[in-house]
């Protein structure tokens, strides 16, 4: 058995992207917290990302990131994800991703529309 692949924990290959993103933590008796960063990797199951602040490690996790295409050629995609925070730093985060969807920007169709 490869001694490499032994070592790794991960369920999913993450591959490198830079997508911008938002994201609000919230943390138990706590206010939530918002904030924005951009990905150093990605996977169904997990990504990194760069953050100014260290967030609160087991706490859900809301993001928004940029994917770079359109739907239909036209409208801008949004990789919504949540999940819980499994390492943290003022650096960076980690995150376990419990569920993914890519879904059309609501708002930045309707502006396309009304120009249209």
């Amino acid at each position: 058995m490869d001694g490499t692949r032994s070592q790794e924990r991960r369920k999913c290959n993450r591959y490198p992207l830079a997508l911008p993103i938002r994201y609000r933590v919230t943390p138990r008796n706590a206010p939530p917290l918002a904030g924005g960063g951009t990905t150093f990797d990605i996977s169904p199951a997990g990504l990194s990302f760069q953050c100014l602040e260290a967030l609160p490690v087991g706490s859900h996790i809301e993001i928004v990131a940029e994917w770079p295409g359109k739907t239909a050629g036209r409208y801008p995609l949004d990789l919504r994800m949540t999940g819980f925070v499994i390492r943290s730093n003022q650096d960076g985060a980690a995150v376990c991703v419990t569920s993914h969807k890519l879904c059309a920007d609501a708002a930045a169709a309707l502006a396309y529309r009304a120009s249209a």
